[in-house]
């Protein structure tokens, strides 16, 4: 008898702390990045990969995408939730985080021709709520062309 009892409460109590494990999730949102631009003298197999960093040099979320026709747009999605709900009801979890600078680099294989370095705060804007776009399309610059041999 106080096995059974005690199986149930260990199935309460799991199921509850799953419950609210899921529920601090939802309480944050999920926003949206987009970066895009275009590639002058576009490695052959070139990619662009985006980083997102936040305060205090911690790397977060990063997206890559090969070129179409020289140019990319890279959408990266990123969580809000900046700080835990310590008990529920007694400390709400923070949803207000947001990426410090976005690093957008040039690459084909392990080969890096370009980097530019974003701030969040100067080169995006919110196109709506918790979507942010890029104020102006970046420009990136691919290996130079070699003249032909004659």
């Amino acid at each position: 008898m106080l096995c059974g009892a005690f199986k149930v409460i260990a199935a309460t109590l799991l199921v509850c702390g799953a419950a609210s494990g899921t529920l601090a999730h939802a309480w944050c949102s999920v926003a949206e990045l987009t970066v895009n631009g275009r590639v002058e003298d576009a490695p052959a197999k070139g990619s662009v990969r985006v980083q997102l960093v936040y305060p205090n040099q911690k790397v977060g979320e990063s997206a890559e995408a090969t070129l179409e026709d020289g140019s990319f747009r890279i959408q990266i999605p990123f969580l809000t939730q900046s700080r835990a709900a310590l008990l529920v009801g007694t400390f709400r979890e923070k949803c207000d985080r947001k990426p410090k600078t976005i690093v957008v680099t040039l690459i084909e294989g392990d080969q890096e021709y370009d980097h530019v370095v974003l701030e969040m705060a100067k080169d995006f804007r919110s196109a709506e709520a918790d979507v942010y776009a890029l104020r102006s399309g970046i420009v990136l610059r691919g290996p130079a062309s070699t003249p032909p041999v004659r």
